[in-house]
């Protein structure tokens, strides 16, 4: 580290997000504390702060490629410590309404599955050996402290496990804490306007079960992902699955619906719900395979976008990631890349300013005007819940001709393996949704809209 533009910075929670901004911020201040209210248990346990962290979870490739930019090591380390190299196209099999599979093909990239366990424990492992980087556990921030104009934040209000309240001065807070509770106080403390937001509710639910490795498990892929029917019709609520590869010789197994309708909770209900998908594969990987613990729910009320971006006035050294910021639908798998994601471009912004005169003086706008690139393809991937009739939320204007545009798209990409690969990179979050709006793209997509296809 060159010289810090900054004493301390302070990050809230110990999950993705917050994990990934801390080594981000390490290069540029002098100390980097992370607080969390949790135990951070000594290996890929669960833990109490992250109750989806026992059900199925997606490290996309653009993903895998920010936390590599940020720790080094972390291919080696997540695949030392058991996850599953696969390979993008061709390991996970798509099922997709009308492409029962979807083509299969290499597309030359790798990718690793785990679980969010294993994921969260080996990026605090390589957190651990940054010098200037203190991990707090059992460490409650309580709140935020502005400077007496609120014009920018000071400090952390801070509670121990033994009640104890201390203040950490910093000059920039990441909030990372899922819920950005604490940035919504800050902003009502110092008079400032409620930020408008974006929600899009979905009442997703879904179980999941893990399974060993069965002995006839499917030689042509390791892992699956079924997706729903999208019709405005009572008989399609939106029921998935999925099977994906974790370590220990395991399958992590999802089944998902929404607005009422929730997958069982007993393994007899859980297989004969699997039946009921628009194919057999699900079923037929799991009929005979061993459960290894008990099923477990989760529900998901809304996805929602806070747009800090719109606000007039803002903090100076506060920075909402992660969930704070833009919470999606799990069902997509995008969370915890785009919280990786935002905490590279943090870091590259202050790498882009730390030569000026004060690096910290726009940081927040600067922020949040780079994000929404960012935001755009995962929050465009979640307005597509607005295909349900019961979605709540303001649908937008043009969603029926996105509709039809990603249906000729589709076609596209199965026919075509160079479509196929950009699409996929695009999903993936390896590049821009701009990529789509290639003029000759366009152009072989609208000849088959205008096809009828």
């Amino acid at each position: 580290m060159s010289k810090p533009i900054g004493t301390q910075a302070v990050v809230i929670g110990a999950g993705i997000g917050g994990l990934s901004a801390a080594k981000a911020l390490a290069d540029y201040f002098a100390q980097v504390t992370v607080v969390d209210r949790d135990i951070l248990p000594g290996k890929p346990d669960p833990r109490r702060g992250t109750p989806q962290a026992r059900h199925a979870h997606a490290l996309l490739t653009g993903g895998c490629k920010a936390l590599a930019e940020l720790f080094p090591s972390f291919e080696e380390d997540i695949e030392r410590a058991g996850a599953i190299r696969t390979r993008t196209g061709l390991d996970i099999m798509w099922e997709r309404p009308g492409y029962d599979p979807f083509p299969q093909r290499d597309l030359v990239r790798d990718n690793f599955c785990a679980s969010r366990p294993l994921i969260g424990f080996t990026i605090r492992r390589a957190l651990e050996r940054a010098p200037n980087v203190k991990l707090r556990s059992r460490c409650r921030a309580t709140e935020f402290i502005a400077a007496p104009d609120g014009n920018r934040v000071t400090a952390v209000r801070c509670e121990s496990a033994e009640g104890e309240f201390e203040t950490l001065p910093a000059d920039v807070i990441v909030d990372a804490s899922g819920r950005g509770v604490l940035t919504l106080s800050l902003l009502a403390s110092i008079g400032d306007a409620t930020p408008e937001t974006s929600e899009i509710g979905v009442d997703e639910a879904y179980s999941t079960a893990i399974f060993e490795f069965p002995p006839d498990a499917p030689s042509d892929w390791k892992g699956l992902i079924h997706l729903p029917v999208h019709l405005p019709d009572p008989r399609h609520t939106g029921r998935g699955g999925l099977i994906i590869p974790i370590e220990n010789n395991r399958w992590i197994v999802a089944l998902g619906g929404r607005h009422g309708d929730t997958p069982p909770e007993d393994i007899e209900g859980f297989v004969a719900c699997a039946r009921t998908l628009r194919t057999a594969t699900v079923y037929n990987a799991i009929r005979n395979a061993k459960q290894v613990r008990e099923i477990v729910r989760f529900r998901f009320p809304s996805s929602i976008r806070r747009h800090f971006e719109r606000l007039e006035r803002w903090p100076r050294g506060l920075i909402p990631l992660g969930d704070s910021l833009c919470r999606f639908n799990p069902a997509f798998g995008q969370g915890m890349t785009v919280a990786a994601q935002e905490a590279r471009m943090l870091g590259r912004l202050l790498g882009s300013r730390s030569e000026l005169a004060d690096p910290l003086d726009g940081l927040a706008r600067a922020f949040f005007a780079e994000v929404q690139e960012l935001l755009e393809a995962p929050w465009g991937a979640a307005e597509s819940d607005f295909a349900y009739p019961k979605t709540r939320g303001d649908r937008p204007p043009d969603l029926d001709e996105r509709f039809r545009f990603g249906a000729a798209l589709t076609r596209l990409a199965a026919e075509d393996p160079d479509i196929h690969a950009l699409v996929t990179e695009v999903t993936s979050l390896v590049r821009p949704q701009s990529a789509l709006r290639d003029s000759e793209l366009r152009s072989r997509v609208n000849e088959l809209m205008a096809a009828g296809h």
